[in-house]
């Protein structure tokens, strides 16, 4: 599974269960941690007051956890 910014959450989290430990340690809630947040990874990140070189992190880091699934 290819991440990118505009991954949808809940795609993310369908195709990689284990991103959602490593989005609520950063504050971003999702679908399974209590909080339904409909739209992409880059806005929810935003929302949360990321910038583009966090952002490209998260996607990073969620792409290592996905490969490892």
């Amino acid at each position: 599974m290819k991440i990118t910014k505009d991954i949808y959450i809940e795609e993310l989290v369908d195709n990689a269960p284990d991103s959602v430990s490593y989005l609520a340690e950063h504050g971003i809630r999702c679908l399974r941690c209590g909080e339904p947040i409909w739209g992409t990874l880059e806005e929810a990140a935003r929302e949360k007051g990321f910038d583009d070189n966090k952002i490209q992190d998260f996607v990073n880091d969620l792409q290592a956890l996905a490969d490892k699934q």
